[in-house]
């Protein structure tokens, strides 16, 4: 008869064999989704017109794709993306909080009001992180050191490369907006904007819709210091890196302005913005490759209008006054000529 301690060294054989064999299946299957998700699933999502499908797609596939990083090297492009789509999930839930907290402050309702903004703080603060992590992720994967003395441009051998590793520096600008908007609790380092603003002198400004200069010039609104002598004034920046955006065909420039609008306090930006944004749906031909982001430029925007009309009137945009800051009455109504029924 076979002895237990045998019995025992067959078991523990066999398991370690069938983890021998189960590695490289993981490892298999790990490169066959990786480069996947890269070649197709991506282009893919930027072709769609549906952010919260999108950002709901973030937060279910990050946790199976990146946990492939245990057996193959980190797919760190998708995965930037991912956690990307995954940060807009949270930052819409805190929009909803912030409209809900303007409404019950509208209605002087103190504890209902109080609640709503600590909430949305807290989802703040996740998106802070969700964003950071899909920034650090965006600079790995092109082995790019923002921290680095003398800059290096990574090489980008495609347009989705230089688009992954600029909506990357985007994401970390954004990241810092949010811990700001949080109260500080993700602690996101801020020495990553001035790291932002070198890294997007990589990029070609006018090809990738003004965003490079947009990011830039936000980090010169934010630190002074770092905007060059002889450089324009980061206002006149923004606004035509908006009117670029519109000839690229995704004004994700025109939402960086919104936020620059926001974030230092200059209403007379911000309107005169939601009244460009408006009046260009009515031009803009939208680029198909990257109509989500588009469609996520729409959303920061919508909530920027959304946030003035609860202030002051209690609610949302009604839509046919989109991009404009109050119900003014509209100067030529038009009539239907019964006539023409006869």
């Amino acid at each position: 008869m076979v002895s237990m301690r045998s019995k025992l060294l067959i078991l523990a054989a066999l398991a370690l064999l069938a983890g021998c064999s189960a590695n490289p299946i993981y490892s298999t299957t790990g490169v066959v989704l990786s480069s996947y998700a890269e070649g197709e699933a991506v282009p893919y999502v930027l072709q769609m017109s549906d952010p919260e499908m999108t950002c709901a797609l973030g937060e279910s596939l990050d946790p199976l794709v990146y946990s492939f990083s245990r057996v193959i090297d980190a797919p760190d492009t998708t995965g930037s993306l991912m956690m990307l789509l995954a940060g807009n999930c949270s930052e819409a839930r805190a929009w909803e909080a912030e409209l809900e907290y303007l409404r019950e402050d509208y209605a002087a309702n103190v504890p209902a009001a109080k609640d709503a903004r600590e909430r949305a703080k807290r989802l703040n603060a996740q998106t802070a992180k969700r964003r950071y992590i899909a920034f650090q992720r965006a600079m790995a994967a092109y082995d790019f050191d923002p921290g680095a003395e003398e800059l290096e441009c990574p090489f980008l051998f495609e347009d989705q490369d230089e688009l992954t590793f600029l909506v990357g520096l985007l994401t970390g600008m954004q990241a810092i907006v949010n811990d700001a908007n949080s109260g500080a609790m993700a602690g996101v380092p801020r020495n990553i904007a001035p790291q932002a603003e070198r890294a997007a002198t990589c990029l070609d400004n006018e090809k990738w819709g003004g965003l490079p200069n947009a990011v830039r010039s936000l980090v010169w609104l934010l630190l002074p210091d770092t905007r060059p002598a002889l450089s324009p004034d980061p206002w006149e920046v923004l606004e035509n890196s908006s009117k670029l955006s519109i000839e690229a065909g995704f004004r994700v420039s025109m939402a960086l302005e919104a936020v620059a609008a926001e974030t230092f306090g200059r209403p007379d930006v911000l309107e005169d913005l939601i009244a460009r944004f408006a009046e260009a749906d009515n031009t803009i031909e939208i680029n198909d490759d990257y109509r989500l982001l588009d469609e996520v430029a729409r959303d920061v925007i919508q909530f920027s209008s959304d946030k003035h009309w609860t202030a002051n009137y209690g609610h949302r945009t009604p839509q046919r006054y989109f991009g404009k800051m109050s119900p003014e009455r509209e100067e030529e109504v038009e009539t239907m000529n019964l006539d023409d029924l006869l």
